[in-house]
C-alpha cells in the first residue's frame, strides 16, 4: 500500500500505533539531549551548572519555537496536500520549509551571540550562575542550524508515511550525545562546554541524516532546486499553520524567564537548579504525548482532507486515551519516587534534593489532565484551524499561567511559584474540553451532510 494512502485506509488504531510508537520513542530520545546534559552536568559540574542551563533554557526554547513554526506548520500542510493527492504542492512546501529553517536559525545564531550576556542577566542569572550559562549557550547558539534542520525536517519524513525513519533521526543524535557527554565532561574535563559541544555535534549528525533521506532517493517527497525559491503564499500558509506550536514555545520561553526571575527572588540559585531538574522530569513525561501528537497529526490531517470524518474522530479519541495513560503513569511515578528522581541529577546536594522533592509534589498535582489538554488543542492545528489551536495552546501559558505567576508568589512566596502551574493546567483543561465538545458536534454535522450528499449522488 502507498505510504500516504495507508493513512486513509488502514485501521485507525493500527495506524496510531504504527505512527505514534516510533514518534514517542523519537521524542523521548530527543528529550535526552537536555536531560542527559543536566544529569552529567549535575554530577560532573554541580548544581550551578544545572542552574546555568536552566537560565539559558528560554533561548533554547526560542530556537525550538522557530523549528516548530516551520516544521509543524509545513507538516500539517504537507499531510493535507498528500490527502488531496497534490504531491507537487507538498514538495514545494518541503523546499520552502528547508530554506526558512536555515535562514531563521542563522539569524538567531548571529543576534543571540551578540546579545547573549545581557539576555542572560535579564533572564535572572546571578553572578555565580552567569559564567556557566554563557559558556553553554555560546556553543549551542552556533549549532542552532543543525537543531532546526534535524527537528524541523524530520516532521516531513513522518508526514510522508515513514515514522520509523523519523525515529531513527532522533535516535542517532541522542545516542551520540549520550556517548559524547561523559567523554567530553569527565575524560577531557571540558565541563559545561563539553556538554554543549556534545549536543551540537549530535544534532549535526541528525541533520545530515535527514537531508540524505530527502536527497538520496528513499523518500516519497524530494528536495528540488526549483522549490528552494520562496513562494510567499506557501510561506504564509506554513506560518499560519505553525503559529500555534510557535506561540506555545514562545510563551514557554517567556514563562521560563518569568518563572526563573520569580525563583531567583523567592528561592535563589538552589530553586533555579531544582526547577531545572523538575523541567527535565516533566519533559520525559510530556515528550511521549508530543510523540502521540506527531503520530496522530498526519492521520487526522489526511482523513480531514479526504472528508473521512469518522476516522478523524476515532484518531482524536485514541490519541487522548493514549496521552492520558502516559501522564497517569508519570504521575504515579512522581508520587512514589520524587526524592530518587531528583537525586539522580545530583546525589551530593542535600538542599537541592529537599527542594526538588517538595516542588515535584506541588508542581505536578494536576499532571493526569495534561494529556487531554495537549492532544485536544493540537487537534485544531491538524485540521487546519491555527487560530483555535493557538488560543487553546496559549490559554495555559498566557491567559492563566502568567497572571498566576504574577499574583500567587506575592501571597504564598516560593510555594506560589510552584502552585501557578497546576492552577493553569486545571483551568486550561476545562476551557479546552468545552471547545473540543463543540468542534466534535460540528464535525458530526459535516459528516452527516457529506454522507447525505454522497447518497443522493449515488442514486
Amino acid at each position: 500500500m502507498d505510504q500516504s494512502k495507508q493513512l486513509g485506509e488502514e485501521k485507525v488504531l493500527k495506524l496510531l500505533l504504527k505512527f505514534s510508537i516510533p514518534a514517542i520513542i523519537g521524542m523521548l530520545v530527543n528529550a535526552l539531549y537536555n536531560v542527559v546534559d543536566r544529569i552529567f552536568i549535575g554530577n560532573g559540574v554541580g548544581s550551578l551548572g544545572i542552574a546555568g542551563i536552566t537560565i539559558g533554557f528560554p533561548i533554547m526554547l526560542f530556537i525550538m519555537a522557530c523549528g516548530m513554526l516551520i516544521g509543524l506548520g509545513a507538516n500539517a500542510l504537507i499531510s493535507i496536500k498528500l490527502g488531496e493527492g497534490k504531491k507537487e504542492e507538498a514538495e514545494r512546501i518541503l523546499g520552502n520549509a528547508l530554506v526558512l529553517l536555515i535562514g531563521i536559525s542563522l539569524a538567531i545564531s548571529i543576534v543571540g551571540s551578540i546579545f547573549l550576556e545581557p539576555l542572560l542577566k535579564i533572564f535572572g542569572a546571578s553572578e555565580a550562575v552567569l559564567p556557566y550559562a554563557r559558556e553553554y549557550l555560546q556553543i549551542i547558539l552556533w549549532g542552532a542550524v543543525f537543531q532546526s534542520i534535524g527537528f524541523g525536517m524530520n516532521n516531513f519524513i513522518r508526514a510522508e508515511g515513514n515514522p520509523k525513519i523519523a525515529m531513527y533521526t532522533m535516535l542517532i543524535g541522542a545516542l551520540l550525545n549520550t556517548a559524547l557527554d561523559p567523554l567530553f565532561i569527565f575524560v577531557f574535563n571540558w565541563g559545561i562546554r563539553g556538554a554543549a559541544l556534545a549536543t551540537i555535534i549530535s544534532q549535526a549528525v541528525s541533520s545530515v541524516w535527514v537531508l540524505y533521506h530527502f536527497l538520496g532517493g528513499r523518500s516519497t517527497l524530494k528536495i528540488r532546486a526549483a522549490n528552494l525559491k520562496l513562494h510567499i503564499p506557501t510561506v504564509n500558509k506554513i506560518a499560519a499553520l505553525g503559529s500555534a506550536p510557535f506561540a506555545m514555545q514562545i510563551a514557554a520561553s517567556f514563562l521560563n524567564v518569568l518563572m526563573n526571575r520569580a525563583l531567583t527572588t523567592y528561592g535563589g540559585d538552589v530553586a533555579i537548579s531544582g526547577m531545572g531538574v523538575i523541567t527535565s522530569i516533566i519533559t520525559l513525561i510530556l515528550m511521549p504525548i508530543f510523540g502521540i501528537n506527531q503520530g496522530v497529526q498526519p492521520i487526522i490531517g489526511y482523513n480531514y482532507g479526504a472528508c473521512k470524518f469518522d476516522r478523524v474522530k476515532e484518531a482524536l479519541k485514541l490519541g487522548i486515551l493514549g496521552a492520558t495513560i502516559i501522564v497517569m503513569i508519570g504521575f504515579v511515578g512522581t508520587r512514589l519516587f520524587p526524592e530518587q528522581m531528583v537525586a539522580f541529577f545530583n546525589r551530593e546536594d542535600a538542599e537541592l534534593i529537599a527542594f526538588g522533592t517538595r516542588a515535584i509534589k506541588i508542581f505536578m498535582v494536576f499532571l493526569p489532565i495534561i494529556g487531554f489538554q495537549v492532544v485536544s488543542a493540537s487537534y485544531f492545528q491538524a485540521i487546519g484551524k491555527p487560530k483555535q489551536a493557538a488560543f487553546l495552546t496559549l490559554s495555559r501559558q498566557v491567559i492563566f499561567l502568567i497572571p498566576a505567576l504574577l499574583i500567587l508568589p506575592k501571597i504564598f512566596g516560593l510555594d506560589g511559584v510552584l502552585m501557578a502551574g497546576p492552577l493553569a493546567d486545571l483551568l486550561s483543561s476545562i476551557l479546552t474540553g468545552i471547545w473540543i465538545i463543540v468542534e466534535l458536534k460540528n464535525l458530526g454535522r459535516q459528516h452527516e451532510a457529506s454522507f447525505g450528499f454522497n447518497e443522493r449522488f449515488s442514486n
